[in-house]
């Protein structure tokens, strides 16, 4: 159970750094699959590759299957919203924009999140978080830089990776609806489960990925990774912080995912890091700080009478 004060132990952390690592390294593999590989085969492999991993686990926590449409359908939803349509519109994204750029409008996120929740009713819309969104939306403007009418291709990309921010949005809504005694794991898979079914039918008719030429050794390697690591292992690192430390903490993460991703972009795939993304990124995470408000919290109070607020 989350701590009453939303501390963060020294296990979280480690785990929050983990989570980075795993989630900032799938714009890594995208950049690497997507040499070989069209966008909607590798969306495809990913959830594929991704429920085969944790079925096993699923078996051995003993966890039923949901009974029926009316069961499966809150998990067709969050599979959706969570994974098919994010993950395809960011990897569509990265076609045309480098994987740094978009794990930093990847972080983006909450803001979208912000807007979602306030506007489905589930959460008030506070001063401090309209104005984390509106600092947000000037992080995104500086990314966009001088292709201020988004017809360059970089704006086409942009606007992906931006369209699968707000899915995943979306999706912090519709996690709202899923069965609340279901373990985390259960939840995953089952997620996991439908967005493979969701997405099979797409890649076939678009890609027709059996027609396409035997991808090379490292192709299939970055595939695996991106199924074993960041997706599989990823949601178990992810519902665990969940449960340990709350949503609120977890959400951390977007601040750390850009810098693991640029930097692996940078020193792996050769990608250049102008100044204007490093300036973006720091615009976007002040925003993230500002709608967490446990910075403005430390400040307004003192370090001294808030010794155990972070740790």
């Amino acid at each position: 159970m989350p701590s009453a004060d939303n501390r963060i132990d020294r296990r979280d952390w480690g785990l929050l750094v983990l989570l980075s690592v795993l989630w900032g390294g799938s714009f890594f593999f995208n950049g690497v699959i997507l040499r070989e590989l069209p966008p909607l085969t590798l969306v495809l492999l990913r959830v594929v590759l991704g429920t085969i991993i944790l079925l096993p686990l699923l078996r051995a926590a003993r966890i039923e299957f949901p009974r029926g449409l009316s069961g499966w359908a809150p998990f067709a939803a969050m599979g959706l919203f969570n994974n098919v349509l994010p993950f395809a519109l960011i990897v569509f994204g990265q076609t045309y924009i480098p994987s740094g750029l978009a794990s930093i409008l990847n972080a983006t996120t909450p803001l979208f999140t912000v807007i979602v929740m306030a506007a489905a009713g589930e959460e008030r819309l506070q001063a401090r978080r309209v104005a984390g969104v509106l600092v947000g939306l000037i992080g995104v403007a500086i990314l966009h830089g001088d292709a201020l009418g988004f017809k360059s291709r970089q704006g086409i990309g942009i606007l992906l990776c931006l369209a699968g921010a707000f899915s995943y949005g979306l999706a912090a809504l519709v996690g709202r609806r899923l069965p609340q005694r279901l373990p985390p794991l259960g939840t995953a898979t089952f997620q996991m489960i439908a967005s493979a079914v969701l997405m099979a039918p797409i890649a076939a008719v678009v890609d027709r990925p059996w027609l396409l030429p035997m991808p090379h050794a490292t192709t299939w390697l970055a595939v695996l990774g991106l199924a074993a690591l960041s997706t599989a292992l990823a949601y178990i690192v992810f519902f665990q912080i969940l449960q340990r430390s709350g949503a609120t903490n977890v959400m951390l993460v977007t601040l750390l995912i850009p810098v693991t991703a640029m930097l692996l972009g940078y020193l792996v795939l050769g990608e250049p890091i102008a100044l204007r993304e490093v300036l973006g990124a720091l615009v976007i995470a002040s925003a993230l700080l500002l709608i967490d408000g446990r910075v403005l919290a430390w400040f307004s109070r003192g370090p001294a009478s808030t010794p155990h607020t972070i740790r």
